[in-house]
């Protein structure tokens, strides 16, 4: 799934505990492509320019990105990572890190939105994983519908809590129930 997507359905998952809360979903929703491939399209302005110009199109070929960007995709995309990282900051804090649940989201949707040809998701990293060969996420069938969800999403969540006041703490309380 494209990185704005992913940012729109972590945050729609907190959408009813207020602002800050809807903007650190879709801060950790975006996570796992930022802290990959961000740092690569960073370093890479020229990149960037040439697609936007129309001179390349598609994603960037495999030979030409470095190894730090498979590194973190494998980090940023294992459910293994992921629980760790939610069990420690539970141990740590004493409750449960339920905005890490934006991370988890990207994950599971990640795996079968992409082929097995370019970036499989690593969901069992870094044990052995069966890849799975989904449908692309750039697929424009797919591309609309997942955007057409997530236009339907956000008109129930504006419709349903518009008469609340969005992020009071009776009604956090009766959707984490």
């Amino acid at each position: 799934m494209d990185v704005v997507a992913h940012g729109l359905w972590g945050g729609a998952l907190f959408y009813p505990q207020g602002r800050r809360k809807f903007f650190a979903g879709a801060l950790l929703g975006m996570a796992p492509d930022l802290l990959s491939f961000g740092v690569f399209h960073v370093t890479h302005p020229g990149w960037i320019s040439m697609r936007l110009a129309g001179e390349i199109s598609g994603p960037p070929a495999l030979s030409t990105l470095p190894p730090y960007v498979f590194h973190t995709y494998n980090l940023t995309h294992s459910l293994i990572v992921w629980s760790v990282a939610f069990f420690l900051l539970w141990s740590i804090k004493k409750k449960p890190p339920w905005l890490l649940g934006a991370w988890l989201l990207h994950i599971v949707c990640d795996i079968p939105t992409h082929a097995a040809s370019y970036f499989p998701t690593p969901f069992l990293w870094p044990f052995p994983t069966p890849f799975v060969d989904g449908i692309p996420w750039s697929t424009p069938w797919f591309l609309a519908a997942n955007y057409a969800a997530l236009f339907a999403v956000y008109c129930w969540l504006f419709f349903y809590y518009r008469g609340s006041r969005v992020g009071d703490e009776t009604e956090s309380r009766r959707l984490w129930r």
